[in-house]
């Protein structure tokens, strides 16, 4: 999925905490951060019904794989984009509003961000255009689908990817289309890039309703999948570890990389919900747990230091 949403020069009221730290948002990722491109594509993938959207602008379904906003609109909000995201394959979109594509390969994401480029290019000029690149914020998500659908699929067997890839090769595969995806951001004049790690992935609806259970449980309980869950956390340092070295390389550029860690605080969430104002977590239907902007606010200074 991919996600630019563009803030207004002189308009927009950017993060509190950060002075006028980023012209613009450009995001890319799969359907956890899709705003609705899936209602442009030909794919089974909808959520353009309720319960989605039930808690969104107008309470209507959008496209998105939620009740409600989704990270990127909150970042989106600190940062000072008044409007929410809005697919990229929109047909009524213009150059000046938010833009975003998902559901997409990452490949066609990187071409659909130079045709974008190009018509920023020729609506301001070259300078002016490569100048906003450099000064924004470039958030990518993705992964996720890739484990939770293409890898682990529905638990009724082995899934094409099982069949074909031993998990370290998949991981390896996955993080080589990481490295060249952002290695052609770069290209494209990306200096300030974001890369969120996988949630716990084991605690997903879908995951705890269609895959196994862990080993030697009894309980009725719908609790979190522990081996699952393990994936994602071995990934996650495997790709950290990758981020770090293309830091190292890419660098010497202006191009700075960080990693946010997902995993760690929605497992807190999910373990603690009382802590949040959260109740009943893991029941199907159940609210966004990703709760207010409030509760998602963070210091995009530290993280880009």
């Amino acid at each position: 999925m991919l996600v630019f949403v563009s803030s207004k020069a002189g308009e927009a009221q950017l993060l509190k905490t950060s002075g006028n730290l980023f012209r613009s948002l450009y995001t890319f990722g799969d359907s956890f951060v899709d705003p609705g491109n899936n209602d442009y594509i030909e794919t089974p993938a909808r959520s353009n019904f309720p319960p989605y959207g039930r808690d969104f602008v107008n309470h209507m379904p959008t496209g998105r794989f939620s009740n409600g906003r989704l990270f990127p609109d909150f970042l989106a909000y600190y940062l000072g984009v008044e409007n929410y995201q809005r697919p990229y394959l929109d047909p009524m979109l213009n150059i000046d509003e938010a833009l975003t594509a998902n559901a997409i390969p990452m490949s066609k994401q990187l071409e659909y961000f130079k045709q974008y480029k190009a018509k920023l290019e020729k609506k301001m000029g070259k300078k002016k255009a490569e100048e906003q690149i450099k000064k924004a914020l470039f958030y990518i998500n993705a992964g996720s689908d890739d484990f939770a659908f293409t890898y682990f699929g529905d638990g009724s067997g082995q899934t094409i990817r099982q069949k074909t890839y031993k998990l370290p090769d998949y991981e390896q595969f996955l993080l080589q289309l990481m490295q060249q995806f952002i290695q052609g951001l770069s290209e494209q004049g990306a200096r300030k890039i974001a890369v969120n790690g996988l949630p716990p992935l084991g605690c997903i609806p879908v995951g705890i309703t269609l895959l196994p259970r862990n080993s030697k449980t009894t309980s009725p309980r719908r609790n979190c999948l522990d081996y699952v869950n393990k994936v994602a956390r071995d990934f996650n340092l495997l790709l950290q570890n990758e981020l770090n070295a293309m830091h190292s390389n890419l660098s010497k550029l202006g191009t700075q990389i960080t990693y946010i860690d997902f995993e760690q605080p929605l497992l807190d969430v999910i373990q603690n919900p009382d802590t949040y104002g959260l109740h009943k977590i893991l029941e199907p239907f159940s609210k966004n747990f990703l709760g207010t902007p409030e509760s998602l606010k963070f210091d995009l200074r530290l993280a880009m230091a």
